[in-house]
């Protein structure tokens, strides 16, 4: 491993601080960019090297860039109360660290998601030519993230990695649906059936250090994901087993989900904090296909998740209990 260090953004959050602790196990050395105000409690804070700075509004982040020998672009906005917010936190903030990153000559792994494509149109998974079509602001703000990195002189050297559903420990959002079931029901929107990719927190951390690695991986773009979609039911009863709970899905039209969206909006604006359930959130809910092909990254990073959906699940409840977020 080269003595540069690799330059880790949002390493304080749930996907971040799992990259930083695989860059770690592979005896990188790691910095990470921090606010004044973030949490280090996921960060080993004696194994990384800190750097204050803020992305929306530009400070730090030469300092943080000067002398890495990557850069792992993880930060993002994923819950917002307007489409100013998300475009601020994922366009703007990325602008900011190309702008930081002008004579980097290293590899630039950018963390986007399978939103900035947008939904399938059938169970039959989207390959990375799709053309995108983002159907929500964080979709669309990801993907003018993307377009930022593509028109930068990094191109060439940058990844683009675009994860689908991503869960595993610490995780809060895909936490909501653990937590419903572990009561014993599943919301569902609609009549009829969801699908979607997913992939494992820790797989995602293995796709990252594959394309800070991988000579092929530069300026490609890849969808990294467990190579057969789930259903959210499946998914949910995969979790009842290992909770051992009978569970009762219960399915709620669009309009009144929607409607459910835009009360948790108004209670969110209240506490002063976005949340997980949103208008946005249903009208993403209500598409009955997201779904992503991992072929090329399996192809050129040699990238394959390694966590089944009843492993990664039952490691992500064992860990929800030992840390007693859940209990059954």
């Amino acid at each position: 491993m080269p003595d540069a260090p690799i330059l880790v953004t949002g390493g304080t959050g749930f996907v971040g601080s799992h990259v930083v602790e695989r860059l770690l196990a592979e005896g990188a050395r790691v910095r990470c960019l921090v606010r004044a105000s973030s949490s280090l409690r996921y960060l080993p804070r004696d194994a990384v090297e800190l750097v204050e700075g803020d992305l929306a509004a530009g400070t730090g982040l030469r300092e943080a860039v000067a002398g890495a020998s990557s850069v792992v672009h993880v930060a993002g906005v994923t819950k917002a109360f307007s489409e100013a917010a998300f475009y601020a936190g994922n366009l703007r903030a990325t602008e900011n660290l190309l702008a930081a990153c002008a004579d980097f000559p290293g590899r630039f792994v950018h963390i986007s998601s399978l939103a900035a494509i947008g939904p399938s149109p059938s169970l039959a998974p989207l390959d990375e030519d799709a053309a995108p079509h983002p159907l929500t602001w964080y979709g669309r703000s990801k993907l003018a993230a993307e377009e930022a990195v593509l028109a930068s002189p990094l191109a060439a050297r940058a990844v683009i990695l675009r994860p689908p559903v991503v869960y595993g420990p610490r995780d809060t959002d895909v936490f909501e649906v653990f937590r419903s079931v572990a009561k014993g029901t599943i919301l569902l929107i609609g009549r009829g059936e969801s699908w979607f990719s997913y992939l494992h927190v820790k797989d995602l951390a293995d796709a990252v250090w594959r394309a800070v690695t991988a000579d092929a991986a530069a300026g490609r773009t890849y969808f990294v994901a467990n190579p057969e979609p789930v259903s959210w039911t499946a998914f949910a009863r995969a979790a009842a087993t290992i909770m051992g709970r009978r569970l009762r899905p219960i399915r709620v039209p669009f309009s009144l989900a929607y409607a459910a969206g835009w009360c948790a909006e108004g209670a969110a604006r209240l506490r002063g904090k976005p949340g997980i359930v949103s208008r946005q959130k249903i009208l993403e809910a209500r598409c009955p296909y997201w779904t992503c092909d991992p072929a090329r990254a399996r192809r050129e990073l040699d990238f394959e998740a390694a966590h089944s959906l009843y492993a990664g699940v039952q490691e992500t409840l064992a860990w929800y209990k030992d840390s007693k977020w859940l209990t059954w």
